[in-house]
Parts: structure tokens; C-alpha cells; sequence
């Protein structure tokens, strides 16, 4: 899924009702199957920008395509089917619903599309041994430790088969080891399932990890180079 993103703004109004210019002419290219890191300063607009390509946010002004979609265009019904169909999204805070297990988090995107429960089932079950997990499905997420409860996540993120995933710093909560591990299930299943990921971190070593790395200055995002 080839991500193009031009001329990019997004504003806020803050609580003294000052206006907030976040992302100021923002051009961004993800080719399809790609791995992309976005790196910079908290608060300098990675999330916004991921925001806005997972259609969470509006923008001011600037164009957003997907192949030869304009994202911009889409009804909120249209935005919501995009999401659930083809984007999957991985936070640094797991959100999990913490009622049900790990088997039924992953289930939970399939069964709103109204799947076949048993054909979600087996499909969730895949993606739980894929990121190590099945003998602990029938886990809640207070039984998990994080990094575990983060795996659940991309479990979660991907059994819908997006062509996109967006990752938020998806290790930021977790130890070096731990956080390793998660970047090389992302890494792994980026390559088998020739997914786009787009991921935030503050971690350098991980971003290096990446084809491509991004760093997020005063609104607008600088291509840096691997040594």
C-alpha cells in the first residue's frame, strides 16, 4: 500500500485558546511492504501524523492517498470500514479489554466484520502461536506481562490482514530485551505478510532496525540516511 502524503497541516487550539500549528507542509511517501521509522522530540507531531493516515484525525489542509484513494474524501462510515479492513494499529499502551482474554481480544476485529466465529477462532489462534503465545490464549491481560500483553496487541493488529500497520511506540513501556523481541515479530511479519509499517519510537537502535527513518522537526519530516 503505497502512502503519499502532501503539503500536510494540522492545528490545535490549546486550553488559553492559542492556535497550535503541529504539522506545517508535511510530505511523506511509504512504499508498499516497506518498513518506516519516524523519530524526533515528544510533542513535535509523530502521532498526529500517524493519526492522520489511520484517518483518527482530520486535517486542516494538504492531500492523504492511499494508492489512488484520497483518505481525505472518506464519510466517517467510509473511514471506519478503512480502518477495520486495512490498517491495523499498535500502541505503547496495549488497550486491551481487560474482561476478555487473549484468544477473544485478537477475535474482536473479524467478529465486528461478522465472520464465521469458529473460521475467527482458528485464525486468531495462528496469529497467537505465530507471536508466541498460544498456550496463553485463554489468558486475561492482567495475567500477561507487558510484553506479552503487547504481542496479544499485534496479534490484534494483524488478523485482519491490513495492508498497513501503524505502530506508536509500540516498545516504549517495555524493557530493551523485551522491546527487541517485539521489534523482531514486527520485522518478521512485515517480511511474511509484505505489510507497510510505519512506526514511532524513541528508540534509535530500533529505528536503525528500519528501511527508512524519519525525524520529525518543527512540523515537517527530514529523511536521514543509515550509515
Amino acid at each position: 500500500m503505497q502512502i503519499q502524503v502532501s503539503n500536510l497541516h494540522k492545528s490545535y487550539i490549546d486550553g488559553e485558546g492559542r492556535k497550535l500549528h503541529i504539522l506545517r507542509g508535511l510530505d511523506f511517501e511509504a512504499k508498499s511492504g516497506s518498513t518506516v521509522a519516524i523519530v524526533g522530540a515528544s510533542g513535535t507531531g509523530k502521532s498526529t501524523l500517524l493519526h492522520a493516515i489511520g484517518t483518527l484525525e482530520a486535517i486542516d489542509e494538504g492531500q492523504l492517498r492511499l494508492d489512488d484513494r484520497d483518505l481525505t474524501s472518506f464519510t466517517r462510515d467510509q473511514a471506519a470500514k478503512f480502518r477495520n479492513d486495512e490498517v491495523g494499529f499498535i500502541f505503547q499502551f496495549h488497550q486491551l479489554l481487560q474482561d476478555f482474554t487473549a484468544l477473544e481480544n485478537v477475535m474482536i476485529p473479524q467478529l465486528i466484520q461478522g465472520q464465521n466465529t469458529e473460521t475467527v477462532r482458528k485464525n486468531a489462534l495462528d496469529l497467537l502461536e505465530k507471536v508466541g503465545l498460544a498456550e496463553r490464549s485463554g489468558h486475561k491481560p492482567t495475567q500477561l506481562s507487558g510484553g506479552e500483553q503487547q504481542r496479544v496487541a499485534i496479534a490484534r493488529a494483524l488478523v485482519n490482514q491490513p495492508r498497513i500497520i501503524l505502530a506508536d511506540e509500540p516498545t516504549g513501556n517495555l524493557d530493551n530485551e523485551t522491546g527487541e523481541q517485539i521489534m523482531e515479530i514486527l520485522l518478521r511479519l512485515n517480511q511474511e505478510n509484505d505489510t507497510t509499517l510505519v512506526m514511532i519510537t524513541h528508540n534509535t537502535d530500533l529505528a536503525s532496525a528500519m528501511q527508512y527513518q524519519h525525524r520529525m522537526e518543527n512540523g515537517q519530516l527530514h529523511l536521514l540516511t543509515n550509515d
